[in-house]
């Protein structure tokens, strides 16, 4: 229980991890640019907490063209040099190039008549199986750094799965707003 009264999913007293969890996680997310977003961003996070994350969020939508995809597929190794001097971000060679890769990656997979919102949505309610499933999928697009555990930390993001705690104050508001479309 909180100070508020509500149960939440995890113990935190940040308020910007507060605001993330009670107005953002596990939200439906049905926007090509939105799901391309939260997929870099599960990237970079691998190996850090994600409060690191959502305190640079900014500086990450300033440094990415704001997650364009078909923006950032144009970056090249300037654009890299950039970021990797960029202090707002985490500045990780590996994970600069795999955001570019996956935007590249959204471009190729429209080449092929397929899109990224209804690819992500076609694992709904799908567990980590399904993940694996996805990530592969994903891979053989271009994208990187979008391992299962990566992918599907997205999918709880994003909503494609609804992961709340079945006590948690948020769990029926994003249930119904994942039926509601």
């Amino acid at each position: 229980m909180w100070p508020d009264g509500r149960i939440r999913c995890w113990p935190t007293t940040d308020p910007l991890y507060l605001a993330y969890h009670d107005e953002e996680w596990g939200r439906p997310v049905r926007d090509e640019r939105g799901l391309y977003e939260r997929l870099c961003l599960e990237g970079f996070q691998s190996g850090l907490a994600w409060i690191t994350i959502l305190r640079k969020r900014e500086a990450f939508r300033a440094a990415f063209a704001d997650f364009e995809p078909d923006m950032v597929a144009r970056f090249g190794e300037r654009d890299v040099a950039r970021l990797l001097v960029d202090a707002g971000i985490v500045r990780h060679r590996g994970k600069i190039e795999a955001a570019i890769a996956n935007a590249r990656g959204v471009l190729a997979l429209r080449e092929t008549d397929t899109r990224l919102t209804p690819l992500m949505w076609s694992y709904r309610d799908r567990d980590e199986t399904g993940a694996a499933e996805l990530s592969k999928r994903l891979k053989s697009a271009g994208f990187r750094f979008v391992g299962p555990t990566t992918v599907y930390a997205a999918m709880q993001a994003t909503g494609i799965v609804n992961d709340h705690l079945p006590e948690c104050w948020v769990r029926e508001d994003v249930e119904h707003a994942r039926r509601s479309r």
